[in-house]
């Protein structure tokens, strides 16, 4: 197919009722929850659903609140410029949940805590639960307004969309239902959103196939431009993908996500049960890897219509986050509906992401900042909740004004953010499994790791990595039938070029010859490994193995599934082995004359033949 982008369609009017369709029954699911615990509610019941939710949608929930719509924009875009190696997060993900099932979830879950960082001051002191908070509602609210931003500028250029109408009426539809339904309409509209975002996938996936003439065109051309470089074993880690920046670096990255963020864990304990919360997030597993397939696929798709003629290159879009608009555009407008769906796909991203937000921040400002220090009665904390579920709406919105004024600042402070939690994940790690970690052990790492995660995340944002470490595929024009002026008029930036695109100014680049910061995957990890080891040798030179903790506050072996699957197999496999093969008397350790049966509590080693 040769791309013709004079043929671009615009939004019609099916496109904006199925948008509106959207936004009102996700309204109408906070309405909905407002008027069946109207009488009843408590700030319990609206923060954590009164711990009666199941594992379905809470798994769906625990998806959609982190697969925002810059992902949905943001990761066909990396395929299309990187190629597909990004399809080994899956490996990411799949470790990650593992260990987060193991270690986090268990501690959490028992403690019954409504706020994630209630654990730190339980486990520490006041102080290490009072920093991981305020950097939490830092982190929160910077990339609460990204979300919002982003999407909406990059389809206001391509859809014509009025910029402004999408940022108010998606802000003020998410805060409308976290205000009046609490955790329980985040948990459902995120079930709702979740299948307009597959849907939207799904319709732009389906067009390229049928337009190019089968998966296997799709296939041949991502393997002629090179996209199909999925097995790079470089341990260099200065490099941005490699099969080990993307596994290690992305298992850290999203154990952070999973195990040390009160979004996360606040879905966990809303559960009715420690097996519903583990099923929730196993079923979520499933839902993250097909949403991976999806989205690098349609990266694929991306390359297979522009590999002749790069819009971005050409000019023709402004930002490479704005090719998936672009060719629903110029593909779904002949379908009324389908753009709108694809539009409904990208916001729906953004309010799933945003409402999860504001419930998190509304949670840990409540619970860690304004109860240990006041004496609410119940009822004014059900209001003060839904006070400060307004108060973050109104903040994420303005923050995305802020951030259509200061866009280069805030793009640095969203890279920030992302190393924020990894001190925080850190000192969770300690606390949970080296017993002997104290509270100045626990605070010094927090504080040691915030600030190696944060000098290596600002030195990558002053001094980005030269193209030999992020290794641009090549991107071509040659088919190009059109000029800039012909198409869209872009006023944001200058049509970029290829030295433009992939190569930096002299005065940058030879301080970069000797600066290179590590891959993005790896800050996450930097912040966790020295928060751990700072933390661990303060506490051995304060005398920390002295101290008594609480066994609640630590992880027990009891707690792991892994421990029930061995027992189980114990109980089942050696137990009936010994009876079939009974061990001699002169076999049994230590002159023991009890028949060898394995029977009650005894040891393993004597239970076993050697």
């Amino acid at each position: 197919m040769s791309w013709d982008s004079s043929g671009a369609g615009s939004l019609g009017v099916a496109d904006y009722v199925v948008f509106a369709l959207m936004l009102v029954v996700s309204a109408a699911v906070g309405v909905y929850y407002a008027w069946t615990s109207r009488g009843k509610g408590t700030s319990r019941e609206f923060l954590t659903g009164g711990r009666r939710l199941t594992a379905l949608p809470v798994s769906l929930s625990l998806t959609a609140s982190f697969m925002s719509s810059i992902t949905v924009l943001s990761t066909p875009a990396e395929v299309y410029c990187f190629g597909a190696i990004f399809i080994l997060s899956s490996f990411a993900y799949i470790l990650s949940l593992m260990i987060v099932s193991e270690v986090f979830l268990p501690v959490s879950y028992r403690l019954s805590i409504t706020s994630a960082y209630e654990y730190l001051e339980l486990r520490f002191n006041r102080a290490t639960r009072l920093l991981a908070t305020i950097l939490f509602i830092v982190q929160a609210v910077l990339y609460t307004g990204i979300v919002i931003y982003g999407p909406a500028l990059a389809l206001s250029q391509v859809t014509g969309l009025d910029l402004w109408g999408g940022i108010i009426s998606t802000g003020a539809v998410c805060t409308l239902y976290c205000t009046l339904g609490g955790l329980k309409a985040v948990v459902w509209t995120d079930v709702f959103q979740m299948g307009i975002m597959f849907a939207g996938f799904l319709s732009v996936i389906i067009k390229t196939v049928t337009l190019q003439g089968g998966v296997s065109t799709i296939i041949s051309d991502a393997k002629h431009g090179g996209r199909l470089n999925i097995w790079d074993f470089d341990m260099n880690p200065l490099r941005r993908h490699t099969f080990w920046t993307l596994t290690i670096g992305g298992t850290v990255s999203w154990i952070v996500v999973y195990g040390a963020n009160q979004a996360q864990i606040q879905r966990y304990i809303s559960c009715k049960s420690i097996t519903h919360a583990r099923l929730a997030l196993f079923i979520n597993l499933l839902a993250l890897c097909l949403f991976l397939m999806c989205s690098v696929f349609a990266g694929l798709c991306l390359f297979s219509i522009f590999k002749d003629c790069d819009p971005w290159t050409s000019g023709q879009v402004s930002t490479p986050d704005q090719l998936i608009p672009y060719l629903v555009m110029g593909t779904l407008t002949s379908n009324p509906g389908l753009p709108g769906l694809f539009l409904a796909a990208v916001y729906s991203g953004a309010l799933s992401t945003v409402s999860t937000s504001i419930n998190a921040l509304a949670t840990v400002t409540l619970e860690d900042l304004i109860k240990p220090y006041t004496t609410l009665s119940e009822k004014h904390q059900f209001w003060m909740s839904k006070g400060l579920s307004l108060l973050y709406g109104v903040l994420c919105i303005s923050l995305a004004g802020l951030a259509s004024v200061l866009g280069g600042m805030m793009q640095a402070a969203a890279t920030v953010g992302g190393v924020i939690l990894g001190p925080v994940l850190g000192v969770f790690t300690l606390g949970i499994l080296f017993p002997f970690a104290n509270a100045k052990g626990g605070l010094s790492g927090l504080l040691s790791g915030l600030v190696a995660s944060l000098c290596v995340g600002v030195g990558a944002v002053i001094y980005p990595s030269p193209p030999t470490m992020t290794r641009p595929l090549p991107l071509s024009t040659e088919g190009c039938n059109v000029s800039t002026t012909e198409s869209y008029n872009w006023t944001s930036t200058a049509p970029p070029t290829e030295s433009s695109i992939f190569i930096h100014s002299n005065d940058r680049y030879s301080l970069e010859e000797s600066w290179h910061s590590p891959s993005y995957l790896y800050f996450s990890l930097i912040g966790t490994v020295t928060a751990i080891t700072m933390g661990l040798i303060i506490s051995l030179l304060t005398g920390g193995w002295r101290e008594k903790v609480e066994s609640r506050l630590t992880l027990m072996k009891e707690d792991t599934v892994s421990y029930h699957l061995f027992k189980f197999f114990f109980d089942r496999v050696l137990r009936r082995k010994s009876e079939i093969y009974p061990m001699k008397d002169s076999e049994m350790n230590d002159g023991n004359t009890n028949p060898a049966f394995c029977d009650g509590d005894i040891d393993l080693k004597s239970c076993i033949r050697t």
